[in-house]
């Protein structure tokens, strides 16, 4: 298996969609209302829960993708720049994985049936069990937070490359179509 130097379109593909599924994910997660008692989900929830199946999945499929797709990390980094970029991508992969799998098992310990965006039933991971909700009651959250400070992390390393060490490295990930404008913004800009 052949080791590339750049992404291909599918790899940005999947990349690019997720982060766009993710905002929007993070955007209903945010404005949801509480979960009390005995509520049932609502559209907010059905949304919520449809859209982190569908991160999941697509999670799935880029992992997969990029294990038989392999993309040598930029050879202008340094080993620790190196170290810490895979490390934090991995980190991506199980804290989508730890959130997604604890929303899901947090709404079928509720007992709720949900229909994949009102129209595909979803499996339960188990029936509603209340000892079960109680044990994990707030990991969902805790994942969510720890996820979103790791995509920070990801992000801001993404911007210290693009602005401060020009390497070229955002680049690989940007569609090769818009390389070229920030490329000139960016000789403009430094």
């Amino acid at each position: 298996m052949k080791t590339r130097v750049q992404y291909g379109t599918t790899a940005k593909m999947f990349h690019w969609l997720i982060v766009v599924l993710l905002i929007a994910q993070y955007s209903i997660g945010w404005f949801m209302p509480d979960i009390h008692g005995h509520m049932k989900p609502g559209a907010p929830m059905i949304w919520h829960i449809s859209l982190g199946t569908t991160i999941l999945a697509l999670m799935l499929l880029r992992l997969a993708w990029q294990l038989m797709h392999p993309v040598a990390p930029a050879s202008s980094l340094p080993a620790f720049q190196r170290i810490t970029s895979q490390a934090v991508h991995w980190l991506l992969y199980v804290f989508v994985l730890l959130t997604t799998f604890s929303g899901w098992l947090f709404a079928s310990a509720r007992g709720w049936q949900i229909a994949w965006f009102f129209w595909l039933p979803l499996p339960t991971l188990t029936g509603a069990n209340p000892p079960l909700l109680r044990a994990i009651d707030g990991l969902h959250q805790v994942f969510e937070w720890t996820l979103l400070v790791i995509i920070g992390v990801h992000v801001s390393a993404a911007f210290v490359h693009l602005f401060y060490y020009h390497d070229g490295v955002m680049r690989r990930m940007l569609p090769r179509r818009s390389a070229a404008p920030i490329a000139k913004v960016l000789r403009v800009l430094g």
